[in-house]
């Protein structure tokens, strides 16, 4: 990984997660906040693509500066465009509604075996996947311990993907990547070999593996050490400082080139 201050190319979007990439200890800052603003004039597409829930989306994709967001780790996007919101679903009302039944299932089976974990607190407002809480408003579990949540989501053939601070499980054959490249394609007609040209990603941990491995202009915050052990597909540049400030790091060395 080379550091962020050798970045130069021009870019037309910027693809980023938002847990301990943009925020730290879970607030977002002045700093990232008013870095997302300065892409935005700048004519340079942010999109957040996250782990997190429909109903904060929701609101993202409406008061943000943003041109739209991936969220629930691919299960859908919004783009509120033309004073109206679009939203794209990976799977229909039906099939959400089968995979549901199957979670609840799940959820019941994971906080019966892996004790000290807990349903993420921001669970009664996703509609595509279950998120186990190992550490955001819980004591930090042991990584075994995280890593038995994983095996059991595997086992009812369910996908499961660890973020700084979740386990999220679903049903599906998406992650951030796949729901990513369509919404490029769907709203701005940027084809998937040209996304690798004209976007970059920032994020922070295991889950964001496959947008690091895709995008040649990838990048990390200082946090990525955290996990870096368990990436093998590992992002092109770091930043020097952690979260919200190393999110600012990355955007001024993109905003250099504009």
């Amino acid at each position: 990984m080379q550091n962020v201050s050798h970045f130069s190319e021009r870019l037309q979007f910027l693809l980023t997660d938002i847990d301990d990439t943009l925020t730290d200890e879970g607030l977002l800052g002045p700093e990232a906040y008013t870095a997302l603003w300065q892409l935005h004039e700048a004519g340079i597409h942010v999109i957040p693509v996250t782990g997190r829930p429909a109903g904060w989306c929701e609101m993202i994709a409406r008061v943000w500066p943003v041109s739209g967001i991936v969220g629930e780790n691919g299960g859908f996007y919004f783009r509120y465009h033309g004073k109206k919101m679009h939203r794209h679903f990976f799977f229909d009302e039906k099939t959400q509604s089968e995979n549901r039944k199957k979670l609840n299932a799940l959820e019941k089976e994971i906080l019966q075996k892996v004790p000290g974990c807990d349903l993420a607190s921001d669970q009664f407002c996703r509609l595509m996947d279950l998120a186990i809480d190992f550490c955001e408003d819980v004591a930090a579990l042991p990584r075994a311990e995280v890593q038995k949540i994983v095996d059991i989501f595997h086992s009812h053939g369910a996908q499961a993907k660890v973020s700084s601070i979740h386990v999220n499980g679903w049903f599906g054959a998406y992650d951030k990547l796949t729901m990513s490249l369509k919404f490029l394609e769907k709203e701005f007609s940027v084809t998937a070999d040209e996304a690798k040209k004209v976007c970059g990603f920032s994020g922070d941990s295991p889950n964001d593996e496959p947008m690091f491995a895709y995008f040649p202009h990838s990048f990390a915050v200082a946090n990525i050490q955290n996990f870096i052990d368990q990436i093998k597909n590992k992002p092109t540049y770091v930043s020097q400082q952690r979260g919200g400030l190393g999110f600012t790091e990355i955007a001024n060395a993109i905003l250099k080139q504009k």
